[in-house]
């Protein structure tokens, strides 16, 4: 493989793993969303 060939790869494999990362990352910094009481629609009855 020329020089070339392999910053290409490199460059691509570094941003791909980066890109990755930060979503994962992202996921698990979201706060839960609050789930609905499901016994206050059983009040009305």
């Amino acid at each position: 493989m020329t020089a070339a060939a392999w910053t290409m790869m490199l460059v691509t494999e570094i941003l791909v793993t980066a890109v990755t990362i930060y979503f994962f990352v992202k996921v698990l910094r979201t706060p839960p969303k609050d789930e609905p009481d499901s016994y206050t629609q059983n009040d009305a009855e």
